[in-house]
């Protein structure tokens, strides 16, 4: 999958949002021509229809994007990042998605899709026995890691469904988020951000920067395939264990879904 099909799926939800919005202004008008025949009763339409050629001018702009940003992609990206792991880049773009389902999805700079995070599917009576539980996919819909969501805490799994750590949501101090924790419950960093805008950091027991996710620093020469400059960039550090990757995503759990 490539960003463009990310903006196809934008552009839908808002196509949909613009046919709905028009099934309020038919009822309206169809009940005032059968029952009323009020011309003031008509003006109630107008909110409606305003919102529906806002939500397809929407979908027709994003549909734009979706053609441009196909014909930015080099062919070889898929080549290159065919076997590549979410873990194997050090830099992500992060794309929240805000639909009945939402979803976050992480790129590769080039544009190809590395991972997947969304809520992870429980069935019949374990539904309402497991808590809320979050997944991480790769490319193939294969599971890396799961989150579970408990109260101000997130365990994280592997791929294995093995218990390699926690995140846990605590004010230490001025700006301390929370603190990243081994499955022994060892402190082995710290997560701090700002109030005002999206700067949040993880930082290690000699306080250097591991992971960062920040909010208008994405580096000019990916426009072509990133349109917004505001996209978010998720910066991990290329050295850092498979296991803490993992775990420092955890954060992304709270910013996106815990806390929105």
């Amino acid at each position: 999958m490539k960003i463009n099909h990310y903006y196809q799926e934008v552009a839908k939800i808002s196509l949909n949002d613009s046919i709905a919005s028009l099934i309020p202004s038919l009822l309206i008008a169809a009940g005032n021509l059968a029952i009323f025949n009020d011309p003031d009763i008509m003006k109630l339409t107008i909110p409606f229809l305003l919102y529906s050629i806002i939500c397809f001018q929407i979908y027709l702009y994003r549909m734009k994007q979706s053609i441009r940003i196909g014909k930015n992609i080099k062919k070889e990206a898929k080549q290159e990042n065919g076997n590549s792991t979410v873990f194997d880049s050090s830099q992500l773009l992060v794309l929240y998605q805000n639909s009945q389902l939402p979803k976050l999805q992480l790129y590769f700079p080039d544009g190809m899709l590395a991972g997947v995070i969304k809520k992870y599917p429980q069935k019949g009576f374990m539904k309402w026995r497991v808590p809320k539980a979050f997944a991480l996919y790769n490319q193939q819909e294969e599971l890396i890691g799961l989150y579970q969501h408990l109260g101000k805490r997130i365990n994280v799994y592997d791929q294995n469904l093995r218990h390699i750590g926690s995140f846990e949501k605590r004010k230490v101090r001025k700006k301390v988020k929370g603190e990243i924790l081994d499955k022994e419950r060892k402190v082995i960093g710290s997560v701090e951000g700002s109030s005002m805008f999206m700067d949040e950091q993880i930082l290690n027991q000699n306080h250097h920067e591991v992971v960062r996710l920040r909010r208008g620093w994405m580096p000019l020469e990916w426009s072509a395939i990133f349109p917004d400059a505001n996209t978010p960039v998720l910066s991990i550090q290329k050295d850092l264990p498979d296991s803490e990757k993992l775990l420092g995503m955890a954060f992304l759990i709270q910013e996106y879904f815990v806390e929105r």
